[in-house]
Formats: C-alpha cells, sequence, structure tokens
C-alpha cells in the first residue's frame, strides 16, 4: 500500500513540475525590454514606469509588465496606479479675503500689512502697516483666509466686478504663518463676450497642497478687479494622486472644416490634453469627444475655451482640457468657427496620464530587466498589502529606487516576436511529450511492482 502511495505521489511531484514549467514566461515572449539599475536598500524597489515603455503593452491594463532577473526568474510586483478621483472627498469653502494696498509710488511687489488674528489663527483685521493718504493707495491684491482648511487645496474659484472685460493674471503665494511666503506660480482669470454670449475662466488650479494663506497679487494693479467671492476647493485623500506625465506631440487628421481627429497608440485613461495653438491671437470654444475605436460611436467628454493673446507684449495661453480619466483611443476636436479657428494647419495634441509606479520583489542576481508587450500574458501583479506584509504609504516613501537605464533604447527583438508563438507550440509539444512519457514510465514502475509483490510467496 505504501508502495502505490509513493508512487502517486511522485506522480503529483513530476506533473506539478512539468505544467509550472510549461506555464513559466521568459523575457524573450515579450517585444519589449529594458534594463534596470537599482539603487537603495532593497529586497523592494519601486520604479515609475515611462510613458514610452507603457506604450509598448499589448494591455491597456498592463497585465503584460513584468520584471526578471539576470538568470530569467520572474520577480513578484505591484502597481500602484491611483487616480486623482481615488479615494478624495472634495469640499467647497467660501473663504474671506481682505484687499491689500500700498501706496502708488511704492517700489515693493508685496504690500507690508499689519495682521490682527484670532486664537486659531482666522484673520480679523488687514491693514497697511502705515497710514496711506487718500487718493494715494493702490489696491494691489487680496490676502484669502484658508486657515479653516485643513485638506490640500486643490483649486481657486473667482468672482469679481471690473470696468472693463478681459484677461487679469496675478501671482499666487501659499504661507502658513504670514511671515514666510512659498511661490505658487502665476494665475489668470477671464471675462469676454464672445457672440453675445459671456465666457469666463473663473478657476485657477492649484498644486494639491495645504496652507493657511494665500496672498494674491495683480500683476496690472492699474487695472485690476474687485473681488466679489473667493472659493476654495480641497480634497481630502487617503494618498495623494502619481503625478501626470505627458506625451510626445501627436499628429492629427481633419477630413471637414473645424474638426480634428487623433489616434493615440492604445487605449487609455486619459487626464488631460494640451492642443497647439501655432497661431497668435487665436480664439476658439471646443467640444472634445472620444470613444474606444472607430467602431463605436463618439461621446462628449468636455468643452472649453482654447485662446492665445497678445497682452502687454506677452502670450496668454489657455491651451488645455481636463478628462475625466476614461479610457479612450481617439479623440476628435469640434471647434466653433466664428472665433476665427486654429488655422490652417492640423494642431498637433499631448495628452497626460496618471504615472504608474511599479514595486517589485527582488529575487536572484541582477541586474534586471523590465519587460512588456505580450497580448496572451494573464495579469501577474499583486496587492501591494500582499507584496509588502507590513505596507504603509510612509513605507513605500523609504524604498529602493528601480529606474530605467538612460540612454539605453528599449529592445524590440523582431525575430523573437516573428517565432515566439511556434517556439512556444514546439515547447508545448514538448513539455506534454515529456509528460506522456513520465506516466507510462511510472505506469509501467507501478505493474512492475504489483507482479513482484504477487509473486512473491
Amino acid at each position: 500500500m505504501s508502495q502505490k502511495l509513493n508512487l502517486g505521489w511522485l506522480g503529483a511531484v513530476a506533473m506539478g513540475v512539468v505544467l509550472s514549467a510549461a506555464a513559466q514566461e521568459k523575457p524573450a515572449d515579450f517585444t519589449t525590454q529594458v534594463p534596470l539599475s537599482v539603487t537603495g536598500e532593497g529586497p523592494w524597489y519601486r520604479l515609475e514606469l515611462p510613458l514610452n515603455v507603457q506604450l509598448n503593452a499589448r494591455q491597456a491594463d498592463l497585465s503584460d509588465v513584468r520584471v526578471f532577473n539576470a538568470v530569467g526568474d520572474v520577480q513578484a510586483y505591484a502597481l500602484a496606479r491611483q487616480s486623482a478621483q481615488s479615494s478624495e472627498t472634495r469640499t467647497l469653502t467660501e473663504v474671506k479675503w481682505f484687499p491689500l494696498y500700498n501706496s502708488v509710488d511704492a517700489t515693493e511687489t508685496a504690500p507690508s500689512v499689519r495682521v490682527q488674528s484670532s486664537a486659531n489663527g482666522t484673520l480679523v483685521e488687514v491693514q497697511p502697516s502705515s497710514p496711506l493718504e487718500a487718493g494715494e493707495e493702490e489696491l494691489r491684491g487680496w490676502l484669502l483666509d484658508a486657515s479653516a482648511i485643513k485638506a490640500p487645496l486643490q483649486q481657486l474659484i473667482l468672482d469679481w466686478t471690473s470696468e472693463r472685460d478681459g484677461f487679469q493674471r496675478f501671482t499666487l503665494e501659499a504661507s502658513d504663518d504670514l511671515q514666510h511666503w512659498r511661490s505658487w506660480g502665476e494665475g489668470q482669470v477671464a471675462r469676454l463676450i464672445f457672440s453675445d454670449e459671456r465666457v469666463e475662466q473663473r478657476a485657477i488650479s492649484l498644486p494639491g497642497q495645504s496652507a493657511r494663506y494665500l496672498r494674491l497679487l495683480w500683476i496690472t494693479p492699474h487695472s485690476a478687479p474687485t473681488l466679489t467671492s473667493a472659493q476654495l476647493q480641497s480634497a481630502s485623500t487617503r494618498s495623494l494622486p502619481l503625478p501626470l506625465v505627458w506625451s510626445q506631440a501627436l499628429a492629427g487628421s481633419s477630413v471637414k472644416a473645424g474638426e480634428y481627429t487623433w489616434q493615440l497608440p492604445m487605449g487609455l485613461n486619459v487626464e488631460r490634453v494640451q492642443v497647439e495653438l501655432s497661431q497668435p491671437n487665436s480664439l476658439a470654444p471646443v467640444s472634445l469627444t472620444g470613444r474606444r475605436d472607430s467602431s463605436l460611436p463618439w461621446q462628449p467628454v468636455v468643452s472649453g475655451l482654447l485662446y492665445r493673446l497678445t497682452q502687454n507684449g506677452q502670450d496668454v495661453v489657455q491651451n488645455e482640457l481636463p478628462l475625466s480619466g476614461q479610457i479612450v483611443q481617439q479623440l476628435k476636436l469640434t471647434v466653433d468657427e466664428r472665433g476665427g479657428g486654429l488655422g490652417v494647419d492640423v494642431p498637433t495634441l499631448k495628452f497626460a496620464v496618471r504615472a504608474t509606479q511599479l514595486v517589485f520583489l527582488a529575487r536572484g542576481p541582477g541586474p534586471y530587466t523590465l519587460v512588456v508587450g505580450n497580448t496572451t500574458a494573464k495579469a501577474a501583479n499583486l496587492p501591494l498589502s500582499t507584496l509588502i506584509p507590513d505596507y504603509s504609504p510612509e513605507k513605500l516613501a523609504t524604498l529602493g529606487r528601480a529606474m530605467v537605464d538612460v540612454g539605453v533604447e528599449a529592445r524590440k527583438p523582431s525575430t523573437v516576436t516573428a517565432s515566439a508563438p511556434i517556439d512556444t507550440h514546439w515547447k508545448k509539444f514538448g513539455l506534454w511529450a515529456v509528460l506522456l512519457l513520465c506516466v507510462v514510465f511510472l505506469v509501467a514502475m507501478a505493474f512492475s511492482l504489483l507482479r513482484k509483490s504477487t509473486a512473491k510467496p
């Protein structure tokens, strides 16, 4: 009886080994191979997948990405692809604003002020540090009180009155103590009358950081408007979203005046597009539609206003449109020709997707190779909490780094690509032949042992 059990176990083990070998993947099974360099302490390493490598994938969800070591062993890995909407709650809050005055002939950009605040930091009063004579003061900007908002700030929405329509540009700074200010770049608002319709740009994107106070300073104070409303949109997230990565410019096509289409390399979760505005003083209300392939109808994506206008010798440009991150492979831009259109040439388009981070557990000798491009590969990524047993966002930031070697182009072995399906079939046939021989051999051994046992007295 024990001999029969041993034979059964031996057969099961043999079959498991053979089937495992049949399912094992090799770097040659993938069309694109990129060497990696690693720094820091392992055994886990994190890598931001370059967009040009992602675009070589054959599956939109990156099921065909792998990492191999120097002897061809596949490495356990996880993908982190948080979207901007993932696990976040957005809140719109009305905030107080205080005017910042300075004398007309003052040379400093930021007015010096005296501030009175409550115990919790809420602003009560903001006055110039020295008295100003009537008629000498000039409105330089506004101080916004965001001390009641604890979440990262995503967007500033303004409303205003002004004697004339047009564009208003300003610098934006942030502070937590009203003493030390950090730049958040420049912004602009606009209010235009176009074809008897009012077109407004009231929202300004913020960097997604927390701040107790914001300081808005007009670049041309003499024509600055008076604020009537200030709102801040904040977002509470479990983890900050990965940054956007931009593509190279894509050439488009046009078969009808005022309509332009672009074909993306594959279906992608696009979150932003940038349209080339080659001609100065271009203004175009547009609508963007998209679809996953040519057999499907076009679906509305977003509408907006694109422009490139010259003011005070400088270009004021708004050439980006936000998307919600849905998967698209074809995009079509329809332009309202009443604004003059976008010119004779078809504009190029850049698209942005959320960065994808890969974390792998290094096993076996390096160097390591990132591979992608296999239409039949099944998803093999693990959850981060499984790959790293005591995972936390804080620990993720301390992992070693892996980088695609700079200056090394992705290898695309055409001979391997062409012959891989044939080689794979021969390997399968060979492995099944070995399996059958093993089974025949085991059956023969079993009969031989049984005959010997029955022959004994």
